[in-house]
C-alpha cells in the first residue's frame, strides 16, 4: 500500500505546475516549527553559469580554486543553478532552503600538498558580498525572491566564530597557548614584559575594559602579510587586535573557545567592537535580502555573551523588516542521543533552536547500532531541557546526516559492515519516515533523496548533484538506482525522492505531523516497536505513528489514546480498530511503519 500511495502522490504532483505565486505575507506568517528544510552547498548543486566557475580569477587551481575533478576544490555550482532547480525542490516538498555560506571566501588555503578551496563557504574574507564563484548579490536576491514566490523560505548559513586564515605568527608556531601561562598582561608568557595595563580580561566585555587591550602580542606576535593587508571586508576585520591569536584549537577545554578552528582566524567575540561589527554585518543581510533565517556555524566555539547580544539583535532587525518568524538555529556538534549538551545553548546562550544532534544520534543508535527503541523515548523525554520545553522542540531542525559527519547511509554501512544494499535501503527508508513524521523540522541533505552514499565525512560527503568529474564520487554505489554521480541526479522517480515527497505532502495536509504535540506511547529495551501519538494543534485530533526498527515482522500491542476507536490509514497499513480502549494491535513488516489518523468513540473525548 505504501508504494502505491507514493506513486499516486508522485503522479498527482507531476501533473500540477510548480506554484510560483504565493503571497509573501503567507510565507512570513509561517512559524519556524513545521518547515521541511533542504540543505545544500551551492558549489555542489547545479551549475547555472559556467562563466563564473573560476570566480573571475586567472591561473591554475591554486589561484582560482577551480578544479571540478578534485573533491576539495570548486566544481562550478552557483546561485543561478540553484534558482533554476527550485521546481525540483518544491515538488520534493521543501518549504525552506538552507544554503551553505555564500560569502566571498579565500579561494585556496593550506600548505604545500595540503591545499584546498573555499568551495564550502566557511573561509570568509568579505562578509558583505557573494563569492564570485557563486554569482553576485543580485543573483542571491533573485534566488530569495523566486523561492518566496514558491512559498519557500531561505535560511543563510553564517559564521561569527572565525574568518579565513590570514593572520600569521612571527615565530611560525601555532600550538595553542593558554591564558594561565600566556596571560593578556604579559608579552609572550608570564615572565614577559607588561602589556595591556588595566585590562581585566575577556570576562568583562565593556568598551571601557577593552579600550585597555592595545597589544595583541600576549601569546604570539600576530601579523598580516602585506599582500592581504586589506583582504577582509569590512576593513576593521584586518586588525589582529580583534582576534584571540592563541594558536590552533584541539577542540577540548579552554582552546575550544579561544583557539583557531583548523587554523582559521578566531574572532575575539568578547570584544564589543567585534560584537557590534558582526551584528551590523548580519543585520544588513536581513534588511537587504529579506531572508527568513540563520543557521549559525560553530556556535559552541563562541562565548555565550556574544550570542546573548547577537540573537536578540537579529530577531529585532527581522521584526522591523517585516519578518516576524525569523528562524535562528545553531550548530552545536555533538555525538550521542543525550540532548542535555545541546539544550544548554537554548537556555544559557539564548538560541531559539539548535540542530538536533541528539535526534540524529538516537535514530542512528536504533537503526545502525542495535539499540532498543527506549533510546528514542529517552531522547524525546529530554525535550523538557530546551528553553521553552516540548513546544520549543517542535522547531528543532532534525537530521540524519550532513556535509560534516557524513551521510546517514554511509554511517549505517560503517556501523554494520557487510550489510546488503537491500537491507541498507530499508533502514535508510525507515529513517526518513522517522525524520518526516516525528517532532521537529526535518532537514534533507542534498543528494539523500537520490540515494547518495559517500566514502566518509567532510569532502567525501559533498558529492555533486550535477554530473561530477570526481573519480572518488563516481565510483560510489547509489541506493535505489543504477545511476552514478557521473551523470546529473535530479530524478523525481527515484524511490527516496518519491518517499520524501509523499511524506512532505502528508505533513502539509496534516498539521499534526508538522507542528503537533508528540506523546511517546510504546518502546522497549530491544529493537522493534516504537510508537507515538501526535495531536492536531487546532482540533486536537490524534494521529498514531508506529515504527518497527527490527529486521523481523512484529505483531504486538501498543498504547494509544483511550478515546481512540478506529484508525484511518495515511501511510503504510493501519489497523481498522483498536483492540480495547487505550490499546491497539500493531502489525508491521521488518523496518515497516504506519501513520494513522484516529477517530474517537462517540462516547469519549480526544485526549
Amino acid at each position: 500500500m505504501r508504494k502505491v500511495m507514493g506513486l499516486s502522490l508522485l503522479a498527482l504532483l507531476a501533473s500540477q505546475p510548480a506554484q510560483a505565486d504565493v503571497p509573501l505575507a503567507e510565507v512570513r506568517a509561517r512559524p519556524a516549527a513545521g518547515e521541511t528544510i533542504y540543505f545544500l552547498l551551492p558549489d555542489r548543486f547545479e551549475n547555472g553559469d559556467k562563466a563564473n566557475d573560476r570566480g573571475g580569477l586567472k591561473g591554475d587551481r591554486y589561484k582560482t580554486g577551480f578544479d571540478p575533478a578534485a573533491k576539495g576544490f570548486y566544481h562550478g555550482g552557483d546561485i543561478k543553478g540553484l534558482t533554476q532547480r527550485l521546481d525540483y525542490l518544491q515538488r520534493l516538498g521543501a518549504t525552506a532552503i538552507w544554503v551553505a555560506p555564500v560569502f566571498k571566501n579565500k579561494p585556496v588555503q593550506g600548505g604545500p600538498g595540503l591545499e584546498s578551496a573555499g568551495y564550502h563557504g566557511y573561509w570568509v574574507t568579505d562578509f558583505t558580498r557573494v563569492d564570485p564563484h557563486f554569482g553576485t548579490n543580485a543573483d542571491f536576491k533573485a534566488l530569495v525572491d523566486a523561492a518566496h514566490a514558491r512559498g519557500m523560505k531561505v535560511y543563510m548559513d553564517i559564521i561569527a566564530n572565525h574568518t579565513a586564515d590570514v593572520i600569521q605568527y612571527k615565530d611560525g608556531q601555532y600550538t595553542y597557548r593558554d591564558k594561565a601561562n600566556w596571560p593578556y598582561s604579559r608579552k609572550g608568557g608570564v615572565n614577559g614584559e607588561p602589556v595591556n595595563p588595566g585590562f581585566a580580561g575577556d570576562a568583562d566585555s565593556s568598551a571601557a575594559n577593552f579600550a585597555k587591550l592595545t597589544n595583541p602580542g600576549f601569546a604570539y606576535e600576530p601579523f598580516v602579510p602585506p599582500a592581504e593587508a586589506h583582504v577582509k571586508v569590512p576593513d576593521w576585520l584586518n586588525d589582529p587586535i580583534y582576534y584571540h591569536n592563541r594558536g590552533d584549537s584541539t577542540f577540548r577545554g579552554e582552546n575550544s573557545r579561544f583557539g583557531d578552528f583548523a587554523g582559521l582566524d578566531d574572532l575575539f567575540t568578547e570584544h564589543p567592537r567585534v560584537r557590534a561589527g558582526m551584528i551590523e554585518i548580519y543585520a544588513d543581510w536581513i534588511r537587504q535580502f529579506g531572508i527568513d533565517g540563520y543557521r549559525i556555524d560553530t556556535a559552541k566555539h563562541v562565548d555565550p555573551g556574544f550570542w546573548q547580544a547577537f540573537i536578540p539583535a537579529m530577531l529585532d532587525t527581522a521584526k522591523r523588516a517585516g519578518i516576524p518568524n525569523f528562524s535562528i538555529f545553531g550548530e552545536v556538534a555533538h555525538e550521542g542521543s543525550d540532548p542535555g549538551t545541546i539544550a544548554r545553548y537554548t537556555r544559557r546562550d539564548g538560541y531559539p533552536a539548535v540542530l538536533d544532534f541528539a535526534f540524529q544520534g538516537a535514530v542512528r543508535a536504533v537503526l545502525g547500532q542495535g539499540k532498543g527503541t527506549e533510546v528514542l523515548a529517552d531522547t524525546f523525554d529530554g525535550d523538557v531541557l530546551y528553553e521553552g520545553g516540548e513546544e520549543a522542540a517542535l522547531a528543532m531542525p532534525t537530521f540524519l546526516g550532513n556535509h560534516d559527519m557524513g551521510r546517514f547511509s554511509t554511517l549505517l554501512a560503517k556501523d554494520m559492515p557487510g550489510i546488503s544494499d537491500a537491507e541498507l535501503t530499508k533502514r535508510v527508508e525507515l529513517a526518513h519516515v522517522m525524520l518526516l513524521t516525528l517532532r521537529g523540522s526535518p532537514v534533507i541533505y542534498s543528494g539523500d533523496e537520490q540515494g547518495f552514499m559517500g566514502d566518509g565525512n567532510d569532502q567525501d560527503a559533498r558529492e555533486d548533484m550535477f554530473a561530477s568529474k570526481v573519480a572518488s564520487y563516481n565510483d560510489n554505489r547509489l541506493l535505489g538506482t543504477s545511476a552514478t554521480t557521473a551523470t546529473a541526479n535530479f530524478d523525481p522517480a527515484h524511490p527516496f525522492y518519491r518517499l520524501i515527497a509523499t511524506l512532505a505532502q502528508l505533513r502539509k495536509a496534516h498539521p499534526a505531523l508538522a507542528r503537533g504535540r508528540q506523546v511517546t506511547r510504546t518502546y522497549s529495551e530491544a529493537p522493534g516497536l516504537f510508537s507515538v501519538s501526535r495531536f492536531d494543534p487546532v482540533s486536537g485530533t490524534e494521529y498514531f505513528i508506529a515504527f518497527n526498527t527490527s529486521d523481523k515482522p512484529i505483531a504486538m500491542q501498543s498504547v494509544i489514546g483511550v478515546s481512540a476507536a478506529s484508525l484511518e490509514t495515511l501511510y503504510g497499513r493501519c489497523p481498522a480498530q483498536v483492540s480495547a480502549p487505550g490499546s491497539v494491535t500493531v502489525e508491521l513488516p521488518a523496518f515497516g511503519s504506519m501513520v494513522c489518523r484516529v477517530a474517537p468513540s462517540p462516547e469519549t473525548t480526544v485526549r
